[in-house]
């Protein structure tokens, strides 16, 4: 399992999902859908308080 970082080249809002699927190694599209239905089925809170810690949280992937 890779360090958990923000993603530089796979993101769309902050890279959290993009470093999130690099890390545990699945698509970073299935896991953004995922995340898109439990926005929903938990009442947007949760889980846009959790992507915001995470925002701050995680380091950004470094660049060679």
């Amino acid at each position: 399992m890779n360090k958990l970082v923000r993603s530089r080249s796979n993101r769309k809002l902050a890279g959290v999902l993009g470093g999130l699927s690099k890390s545990i190694g699945i698509d970073p599209t299935v896991l953004r859908v995922i995340f898109i239905v439990l926005l929903f089925t938990t009442g947007v809170f949760p889980m846009t308080l959790i992507y915001a810690l995470l925002v701050f949280l995680l380091p950004n992937e470094e660049v060679l």
